[in-house]
């Protein structure tokens, strides 16, 4: 089995010991991205919508650095701090992904790293 580890400076660094993606034959499995801005280091806006949005485009950016898109991703999980923001989520969460839209799972947690709102990692085909 060949594992290919995914870097890019288009999304925030590992904080820990782990990666920023990992590619098995032509599977992308993505670590949880939080809204971080690569360039800065900071947590974007204190608002569910703005950091939805820099997550985003932060697991946009892994997945085009493994070779693969948005368009091809079929699982996703989405950690929210507050399951009342499931439809501001959702909101933003449709401007990225069109159908068929990837499988899903959303849970609740009481904390995430920073103390951001939202974290979501995701499973992609190349």
């Amino acid at each position: 089995m060949n594992i290919e580890v995914i870097k890019t400076d288009n999304a925030p660094e590992a904080i820990g010991p782990y990666s920023q993606a990992i590619a098995v034959g032509s599977f992308i499995y993505t670590s949880g991205q939080i809204p971080i801005h690569p360039k800065t280091g900071e947590v974007v806006g204190n608002e569910i919508q703005q950091q939805a949005e820099q997550v985003l485009e932060n697991l946009k950016n892994v997945l085009e650095a493994a070779g693969s898109g948005m368009d091809k991703v079929v699982k996703t999980t989405v950690f929210i701090k507050d399951m009342n923001s499931f439809s501001k989520v959702n909101e933003v969460y449709a401007k990225y992904f069109k159908e068929p839209y990837p499988a899903r799972s959303c849970v609740e947690v009481s904390k995430l790293p920073k103390d951001v709102l939202v974290e979501i990692e995701a499973v992609a085909v190349r």
